[in-house]
């Protein structure tokens, strides 16, 4: 029997699950989470969007088949022509402009979480690729079924995070959270011990680096390009 996604979240279950379950993921499903580090996150999260699109432009060009050419080509059109519109109007409702955006520098966790994810991209092959992007894409998802079955859940008006929550629990994104899941694991079915252990190296160090997209996002890491609150 040949490895599936699971088997990579098994792999490296404790950096899984303190992404899945990070305290800026638990303070804003209780409505906890300080409202700056809500924007903090939600700017660098625009300008990593503008870098997933790119990585999925990367995917059509590593592509074998043409189901996969299409594959990427439908993941590059609905990042470029949805999600960033609504992720646009989502930092307008918070006070955020599309011209703020647009001036953006970039955080370091930012710098180093999409750069690696291209440069996985580039070395590697489509699956790489894709074993790099699953923590987003297949992060989200968990994360919003995992908040919604936790009691300290605020829901509703009771959380000004509500829509975000909803964003992800959406039909639309399990859809594609399930879809992503169909072609790893048809893809991991197949690959050797050696094959796998590359591939869950390459999941963990993604993982890793979401846990510091979120501690970012919690401390105000490089908020106005400072660094104002992380301690060691």
């Amino acid at each position: 029997m040949g490895y599936r996604f699971a088997d990579l979240t098994n792999a490296c279950h404790d950096d899984w699950r303190a992404y899945i379950e990070h305290d800026f993921v638990r303070q804003l499903g209780s409505a906890a989470l300080p409202e700056a580090s809500f924007r903090h996150y939600l700017k660098q999260d625009y300008l990593f969007l503008i870098h997933f699109a790119r990585a999925y432009a990367l995917a059509a060009y590593k592509s074998p088949t043409l189901a996969d050419l299409r594959q990427a080509h439908e993941g590059l059109k609905a990042i470029v022509d949805v999600e960033l519109g609504l992720h646009v109007g989502f930092c307008q409702e918070w006070g955020i402009s599309e011209q703020e955006l647009a001036e953006l520098p970039e955080a370091r966790a930012t710098l180093a979480y999409t750069r690696y994810v291209l440069d996985t991209g580039n070395r590697g092959d489509l699956l790489d690729l894709h074993v790099a992007l699953a923590p987003c894409l297949v992060g989200y998802g968990e994360i919003a079924n995992w908040l919604n079955a936790q009691t300290s859940t605020l829901r509703g008006s009771q959380n000004p995070f509500d829509a975000w929550i909803a964003m992800y629990e959406s039909e639309e994104f399990q859809a594609a959270m399930q879809a992503e899941l169909e072609w790893l694991n048809a893809r991991l079915a197949d690959v050797t011990p050696a094959r796998f252990a590359e591939l869950s190296k390459i999941f963990r160090d993604a993982t890793r680096l979401e846990i510091d997209f979120w501690q970012m996002g919690l401390d105000l890491i490089d908020s106005d390009l400072t660094d104002k609150s992380r301690t060691h």
